[in-house]
């Protein structure tokens, strides 16, 4: 109808601008945080997890731009097989690492609270490392089914890139429970238990103080699940009723949006680490003002105010990573031809 092709029209168009300022504000953010934490903070296995997860977010708003430019245009891909894959595979690295490091800070947190002595001597930034590109790994071996299925097809009037309308059912819905199962159940139970098994301990220890990095870390992990089960639950909704009209019209409408918030999520994450800082509120005028300064300071005044907001935001994350130590311590719908719903 009319109105439904209207309505995904309008929903097509916003998409195109959550995907331009998620691109802006991802690598901006992220690449901040790629900064402090890899090169003005101290090694510590807490900064290790968190630069692992700003670089999974900040590739993935860099290729987003690859994604908006072909919603610009119709859904026409103009970049070739290659980039159609890489750009597919970067999506599910991304949300695979993303889902595994946050993962591995949960289960971190739990080891070091319940084997005390053990976290102290063990517990270390070259062990952190380690973990990290076996992560990688996983999630690079995860993602490439997805990439070797994906594929241009060259239509009357333009190009898309999808996965290919030969694709079985059975190859659908072994995609589909594959990346929930991998991507969010697993991961999902490993934090949840995790999480439970720490305030098991706090209470018993009577340390049900907050503390300012746990807050962050709870944070990062709701903001995922809420990003993404979205996704996930429309995914089996679409393939479960694919024989339905009704139900397709609602794909065409809620996709698009469900793909939007789970995208959103990579930018997010640099964001909760400010608001989430104590002293935010009374610091922001003064980094504002200190930012403004330096943007009109002559060049040997712009290096010394550069300095002090750079220690500034490395010494609030420090903080975080002490006192942790202290307490010792896009993803597809797949057999789809609606693009814009797709990852």
């Amino acid at each position: 109808t009319s109105g439904l092709d209207m309505g995904v029209e309008h929903i097509g168009m916003f998409s195109l601008v959550m995907y331009c300022l998620i691109t802006l504000v991802g690598t901006v953010g992220n690449g901040l945080i790629i900064y402090m934490t890899g090169f003005k903070m101290k090694k510590t296995v807490n900064t290790v997890w968190f630069l692992n997860l700003a670089l999974a977010d900040f590739l993935f708003t860099a290729f987003l731009v690859f994604t908006a430019v072909s919603l610009s245009q119709q859904q026409h891909w103009p970049f070739g097989q290659f980039m159609c894959k890489l750009n597919n595979f970067v999506s599910l690295v991304n949300m695979f690492a993303s889902v595994f490091f946050l993962a591995a800070i949960s289960l971190d947190r739990c080891v070091s609270i319940w084997v005390v002595v053990w976290a102290h001597n063990k517990r270390t930034v070259c062990k952190a490392q380690v973990i990290s590109a076996a992560i990688w790994l996983a999630a690079a071996i995860c993602s490439t089914p997805y990439a070797y299925f994906r594929t241009v097809e060259v239509g009357k009037n333009q190009t898309n890139c999808r996965y290919p309308s030969t694709m079985t059912e059975n190859q659908d819905w072994t995609l589909c429970i594959f990346r929930f199962v991998m991507g969010f159940l697993i991961p999902f139970l490993a934090i949840f238990f995790s999480h439970v098994a720490i305030w098991i301990r706090a209470r018993r220890m009577q340390r049900m103080k907050k503390q300012r990095c746990h807050r962050i870390i709870f944070s990062i992990i709701f903001a995922f699940f809420i990003c993404w089960l979205p996704f996930h639950v429309l995914a089996f909704i679409q393939l479960k009723f694919h024989a339905s009209s009704d139900v397709q019209n609602f794909i065409h409408v809620a996709g698009p949006l469900t793909v939007s918030l789970a995208f959103m999520n990579s930018c997010l994450n640099p964001i909760l680490y400010v608001f989430m800082c104590e002293e935010f509120q009374k610091k922001l005028k003064q980094s504002i003002c200190s930012v403004i300064e330096s943007a009109l300071a002559e060049d040997h005044v712009l290096f010394g105010s550069s300095r002090s907001l750079s220690s500034h935001f490395s010494s609030t994350l420090q903080r975080c990573a002490v006192e942790e130590k202290q307490a010792v311590t896009s993803p597809t719908f797949t057999g789809t031809n609606l693009v814009p719903t797709e990852i």
